[in-house]
């Protein structure tokens, strides 16, 4: 199954929101937690963490508003929020130092080694997925657990699953199940009901089953690249043009971010306002466009 084109499909209807998968993506995947005595604050809520993280690749999320129903009284729409590896993925297209790749089967991997943190994925994606991660300055997302897929097996999170509200198997195999029980939610009463991802960036290899539509799961309607993709995609070899592009670079960067719609700003304001991130990106590419500099020095003597 590793080069034939698969998906993953998660049907909501089946979900009961135990976060197992959540468990199982952190153990298969060495991601830590924190352990510390009351570390994780309460929000109220049960998705927890309340988004991704560095440490975290995936969320059941959780849309809790009353029913009006005495007898139910809150309205459940249980999400997952994790990687959809795009056909079309915008992170690829973006990437400045190969870390992310298509594979043939569809997923969107990701080597760490490669990973130099500039968060221009992060920028692109429709989806907000990708996220940085300070411990080492890179990246990190959901891979589909590519590891178990080229030894015959399916993702942690599916294997886990009691429900079996994740399904794993051929793209096609999963559209037609997804849509087989679409029809059944709609005959249900659920006239919501729909299969997000089948079409969407190209094609989604993460297919959802989505009970109340896609609105209350806090999906895009169409999601598409961010628009700044050209510019960002100038910024790709910016670390060997200079110190002064470097900024520039992460001006553009953060811009995109952020959906800045302002006609002109400076770099200097747009420096105000960096992440923690894209500060410890400035450090990283100075430096190393200082060590370049010194080491030209020296074979010059």
């Amino acid at each position: 199954m590793a080069k034939q084109e698969v998906a993953m499909l998660f049907d909501s209807s089946h979900c009961t929101g135990c976060k197992g998968c959540q468990v199982a993506c952190k153990q298969w995947n060495m991601l830590p937690s924190a352990l510390g005595l009351n570390e994780n604050k309460f929000t109220g809520s049960l998705q927890s963490p309340a988004d991704l993280n560095g440490d975290t690749r995936l969320i059941m999320t959780f849309d809790e508003k009353p029913s009006g129903n005495k007898f139910q009284p809150i309205h459940w729409a249980i999400g997952r929020r994790s990687c959809f590896h795009c056909t079309n993925a915008a992170c690829v297209e973006v990437c400045s130092s190969g870390a992310l790749t298509k594979k043939e089967n569809g997923v969107v991997a990701f080597d760490t080694e490669k990973c130099n943190g500039c968060t221009y994925c992060q920028s692109a994606c429709p989806f907000d997925v990708p996220r940085f991660r300070p411990q080492d300055g890179r990246i990190d997302k959901c891979t589909l657990c590519i590891d178990r897929l080229e030894e015959g097996e399916v993702p942690a999170c599916v294997k886990t699953c009691q429900p079996e509200a994740l399904k794993f198997g051929p793209r096609e195999e999963m559209i037609a199940l997804g849509k087989q029980r679409v029809e059944f939610l709609k005959k249900k009463g659920f006239e919501k009901a729909e299969l997000y991802g089948e079409t969407e960036m190209g094609g989604l290899h993460v297919l959802s089953v989505l009970k109340f539509g896609h609105e209350a799961y806090g999906l895009p309607t169409d999601p598409t690249p961010n628009t700044l993709i050209p510019a960002i995609k100038a910024m790709k070899p910016i670390a060997a043009a200079g110190t002064g592009l470097v900024v520039a670079g992460l001006a553009v960067s953060f811009l995109a971010a952020m959906g800045y719609r302002r006609k002109e700003v400076t770099i200097e304001e747009a420096k105000k306002s960096w992440t923690p991130e894209q500060r410890a990106k400035a450090d990283r590419e100075v430096a190393e466009l200082l060590r370049r500099e010194r080491a030209a020095n020296n074979e010059t003597k």
